[in-house]
């Protein structure tokens, strides 16, 4: 390729990244998240045309064929997928991500092994790309078979596993050194085998409510392997778009551990749930719960000034965000106050409560973060928990015992009313039982979340 034309697909490159930026500065608010992934798929579009367009590109066979079955596959899971699966479908993303990094360092590595043009540089690069793609794989498909309750959500402990894992991260650095230095694909194909080991391993300990973390960590690592596959290939454009990815799943990351008060490294070394869980459910053991119907609580909401509502993922499993959209304006007609509380982790994906009520149309300015409607809790005068649990555990602040301790809440224990619609006493997602279904002000509401819901607006028309 020229220079001249060389210049002319840097300018077009250095625009779509531009693109890809304002994109990402887009999605950090509910407002403008639309005009921002609408700015990313259009940089998209212009990378992928000007990469059909290169005059390096010799044939065309294969890559509409690839593109055909990826767009009809793409189109097929966008209209079929629900809300309750979309986490785990961002993790099946990210292994496919990872599997193409493995796929393109190999074959890279025989297309320049036969020209002659090998050398530890491009090795190095071919290692690196390979063995992050190999961990994201497999540590993505550990990740999609909690998320999907194919697995259990509660840790994966045994007794070594560490000493294991460290044993397995040095013997995969040294096959990388010697693939590197001598050129060799046998122990290139050994570190990448090693690093497949090494992503089941790293995430099957992981317990349920460590989830939307290890979801944004793998799509930092995605995006590491997809910039690793960029130097591969000399694709400036990959580069820098796998250097936003991964960059902006660390932050995403560290913003999520720091939500939980829990550091990085005691999430990739162990979870929330499993035995631990057993002392918080011992301590609760012949308390009682109060139920209330849905009358009662539809004359509560109905005769309050000020209302929260909390959703978690129960409400995307029984898609009830229209139904909670149509009591929004039910009680906003009335002029009772309504909010919605957001907890970072809440849902099994970072954002996955603001998407779900993005997509029943609730105004952005109804909908508020932990630390800008935790204080006015204390004020309100019903707060409606709609399929959260662990987000609004008290014992998270008043039990040390508990594996939750420590990590900041949505304060919904101090309102003055508190109903939560919950279909049984089965624990969350973390295995930790919930002390807030025990305080006197507060009472469930047992059944499916949207019928629950739907029945509480027709109650509150009638009212």
């Amino acid at each position: 390729m020229t220079n001249s034309y060389a210049d002319l697909f840097a300018i077009v490159y250095l625009f779509a990244t531009i693109l890809f930026i304002f994109g990402l500065k887009g999605l950090s608010s509910p407002k403008t998240a639309l005009r921002g992934n609408t700015l990313a798929m259009v940089g998209m579009a212009i990378a992928i045309v000007a990469t059909l367009v290169n005059p390096e590109v010799k044939s065309y066979g294969w890559i509409v064929a690839g593109l055909a079955c990826g767009a009809l596959i793409g189109v097929a899971v966008a209209l079929k997928i629900q809300m309750t699966a979309m986490p785990q479908l961002v993790a099946a993303l990210h292994s496919f991500v990872g599997l193409s990094a493995v796929l393109v360092a190999i074959g890279t590595f025989f297309s320049h092994q036969q020209s002659g043009e090998l050398n530890s540089v491009l090795m190095a690069e071919l290692s690196i790309g390979s063995f992050i793609g190999a961990i994201t794989f497999t540590g993505s498909l550990i990740a999609f078979g909690k998320l999907q309750e194919i697995l259990s959500s509660n840790p994966l402990r045994f007794k070594g596993q560490h000493i294991l894992n460290l044993i397995l991260a040095l013997a995969m650095m040294g096959f990388t050194v010697k693939a590197i230095v001598g050129l060799d694909l046998v122990c290139l194909l050994i570190a990448t085998g090693l690093a497949f080991v090494l992503g089941f391993l790293l995430i099957l300990p992981i317990g349920g409510a460590d989830m939307p973390v290890v979801v944004s960590m793998l799509n930092s690592y995605s995006g590491w392997a997809a910039s690793a596959t960029g130097f591969t290939l000399g694709n400036n454009l990959l580069i820098t778009t796998g250097a936003l990815v991964g960059s902006s799943g660390a932050i995403l990351s560290y913003i999520m551990c720091k939500a939980m008060n829990r550091g990085f490294f005691s999430v990739i070394l162990g979870g929330f749930g499993g035995e631990a869980a057993a002392s918080t459910v011992n301590q609760n053991a012949g308390k009682k719960v109060k139920s209330a119907a849905v009358d009662d609580v539809a004359f509560m909401l109905g005769n309050a000034a000020k209302v929260i509502i909390v959703p978690g993922y129960g409400l995307a499993v029984a898609q009830a965000q229209h139904a909670v959209k149509e009591l929004y304006e039910v009680l906003s007609e009335k002029g009772i106050e309504v909010k919605f509380a957001i907890h970072p982790v809440a849902g099994r994906m970072p954002g996955h409560m603001n998407v779900l009520l993005a997509e029943s149309e609730i105004p952005y300015d109804s909908v508020f973060e932990m630390d800008d409607i935790n204080s006015e809790f204390p004020t309100t005068d019903v707060a409606l928990i709609i399929g959260a649990n662990d987000v609004v555990n008290p014992e998270a602040k008043t039990d040390k015992a508990s594996p939750l301790y420590g990590m900041p809440i949505l304060d919904a224990y101090k309102a003055r009313h508190i109903y939560v619609s919950k279909r049984s006493m089965k624990p969350g997602y973390s295995g930790v039982d919930n002390g807030l279904f025990y305080y006197d002000n507060c009472s469930l509401v047992f059944g499916d979340a949207k019928t629950t819901v739907e029945g509480l607006v027709r109650a509150v028309k009638e009212s």
